[in-house]
């Protein structure tokens, strides 16, 4: 993602668009799965990606940039207080 920098929360942001690539891909290419081989599942799902590449059009996002990155902050405080957890007494 642009401007996103290496976190856990970045990469799980990209998890969840890989979630809807794959998401798209079970509705409209392996339901129902009947391929005779991993050639044939591998030569569909290519088919499918540039015949969508040609038509696809941009989501109609309401998540916004700014919403994005007010998660990220979240999600960021999260882990760090997380990993360093505030009045938990030291182990003897």
């Amino acid at each position: 993602m642009a401007g996103c920098q290496e976190t856990r929360a970045c990469r799980r942001a990209e998890g969840r668009l890989t979630g809807i690539f794959f998401s798209i891909t079970q509705k409209k290419v392996l339901s129902p799965n009947d391929f005779a081989s991993l050639d044939e599942l591998a030569g569909t799902l290519l088919a499918f990606v540039d015949r969508y590449n040609q038509t696809a059009r941009p989501f109609n996002w309401k998540f916004t940039a700014a919403d994005l990155a007010r998660l990220l902050d979240r999600i960021s405080v999260r882990e760090h207080a997380a990993q360093n957890p505030a009045g938990l007494p030291e182990a003897a």
